[in-house]
């Protein structure tokens, strides 16, 4: 058995009537699946009702590919009173783990000292020639998390028993215990909002690849569930480029290139709700590549290739304000605070995440300076209290930042971390806190490129991109980390054996 190494080192301080498809189907729950059924004080503290029961549809075949926009897009106004908000807000109260039935049963997170490296998975990623990891997230429920890599898989890994147990000194190399397969390369992924391994019927995962429709896969058994087939005006299928459930769970928002598609998650097949984001040459324009719900109004914002921001009424997807153009590149992951007075925002080969104040639209907070220097997307996340962001950058460092903090004056609004950690060898591309333990995980991998002289150029610009920051070798990894309080037992318990593997780079 593999063990995980040394641990990281500290740098600094409307109903639809389908065509052919029916509701979703019901499942029995089986003798042992992707998604176990928990112990009771580590499970949500209500099921979730069935959903409808319906036949599963097959994929479809060919689509047009999608044409990247690049006009950006400088339109700024106030935002619109959309309402109250309470119908989401009683959403979120009730919205799996975050319940207060795991409040006050599980540690703190403790970013005053570096996270220890407890398990992972090195030696699935092997098998196949630069099978770089995409990112990685928890399930709703904490039971299990899911991964995407380069070899067009979704994995799906349970939660070692021995963190259940406190046996932390057996903990072993981890396995995936499902892999779901796409047919290309995967844009986008999600987990049902309102999933319970108590329920089997609500654990299912989106995910959306090229040349296909979006997908429905059951957590349980890893089969197709449904499918959702989105077509563009010339009746061809069309791949969705990014997907988000609404905070219910009961549509899934699927983003194109100057569209949403708002399919209805009872209701697989075709038909759907579009929704411009460019109206009379008045919106945002490129590829939506991101989505995100705000927890405390009816409003979702679209980020776009074109490097804008868009938020839109829940209610008919009317605009209500796009975001001044300040990211270098196109935006590529979206979160809101937990309380929804903020939007941080994160684009591709962009040194910095963006810290919107949304009551006053247009104001950029701060900004987090992180290392980007890849087209991938790059993973952030925040902890269950709202106050920690942590995100992985090109070198492989995770940095945290505490977001309570301001910013002081003459350093240009940038947020310094407070802890910064080498968590791999190569990019860390994913980052996922836990729902309700202290817990990390962290995906690593990028594309690997030839030398540069293998690229004709001088002895010049060699020198420069050698001494440029990168990398020190290929880390395609899984790594599971404990940041909460230390063991009785000292600071080495809950570590595996410091013994390395074939199959497990060591960590410097």
């Amino acid at each position: 058995m593999s063990s995980p190494g040394q641990t990281g080192e500290i740098v600094h301080g409307a109903e639809q009537k389908t065509e052919g498809d029916g509701d979703l189907p019901q499942a029995s729950p089986p003798a042992c699946g992707g998604c176990p059924r928990v112990e009771e004080e580590f499970s949500p503290a209500a099921k979730q009702p069935r959903l409808a029961e319906g036949d599963v549809t097959s994929k479809s075949d060919d689509m047009t590919t999608v044409e990247q926009a690049d006009d950006g897009c400088d339109l700024s106004q106030p935002i619109q009173d959309t309402g109250s908000g309470e119908d989401v807000v009683e959403d979120k109260q009730s919205n799996g783990p975050s319940d207060s039935h795991h409040e006050g049963h599980s540690p703190e997170l403790n970013f005053n000292q570096t996270p220890h490296m407890l398990t992972g998975a090195w030696a699935e990623y092997t098998s196949f020639a630069e099978n770089y990891l995409k990112g990685c997230k928890w399930a709703p429920d904490g039971s299990c998390i899911l991964s995407n890599s380069a070899d067009n898989v979704l994995r799906l890994y349970n939660l070692p028993p021995e963190f259940y147990s406190n046996d932390w000194d057996l903990l072993t190399e981890m396995s995936p215990v499902l892999r779901m397969p796409e047919g290309d390369t995967i844009y986008d992924y999600c987990w049902f909002p309102k999933m319970s391994s108590l329920d089997p019927d609500t654990c299912f995962i989106a995910s959306s690849s090229r040349d296909n429709p979006v997908h429905l896969w059951d957590a349980f058994y890893g089969d197709l569930r449904a499918t959702f087939r989105p077509y563009n005006h010339l009746d061809e299928l069309t791949a969705a480029h990014s997907l988000c459930f609404s905070p219910d769970g009961s549509q899934l928002y699927c983003g194109f290139e100057k569209m949403v598609r708002v399919f209805y998650t009872d209701r697989p097949g075709r038909d759907c709700e579009e929704r411009p984001t460019l109206v009379k040459k008045q919106g945002q324009t490129g590829i939506i590549s991101c989505l995100a719900f705000s927890p405390r109004d009816p409003v979702y914002v679209c980020g776009s290739y074109s490097r804008s921001a868009g938020l839109y009424s829940c209610q008919d997807g009317s605009l209500l304000a796009v975001l001044p153009t300040c990211h270098q590149g196109g935006i590529t992951h979206l979160l809101f605070s937990h309380d929804g007075l903020r939007l941080y925002t994160g684009g591709r080969k962009d040194p910095e995440i963006l810290c919107w104040d949304l009551r006053d639209l247009g104001q950029v907070l701060f900004s987090l300076r992180r290392n980007v220097t890849t087209n991938q997307r790059i993973y952030f996340d925040l902890d269950p209290s709202g106050q920690y962001l942590l995100s992985g950058d090109t070198g492989g460092i995770v940095s945290v930042w505490d977001t309570f903090v301001t910013a002081c004056e003459g350093s240009q609004h940038t947020l310094q971390p407070h802890l910064q950690f080498q968590a791999h060898n190569d990019c860390t591309n994913g980052i996922s806190v836990h729902p309700y333990m202290p817990l990390l995980a962290s995906s690593s991998g990028q594309r690997q490129f030839s030398s540069p002289e293998d690229s004709g150029n001088d002895s010049e610009s060699e020198g420069s991109a050698r001494a440029s920051p990168g990398p020190s070798c290929t880390d395609n990894s899984l790594v599971l980390w404990w940041a909460g309080p230390q063991r009785s037992r000292g600071d080495d318990a809950g570590e595996l054996d410091p013994q390395t593997s074939e199959s497990q780079p060591n960590l410097q």
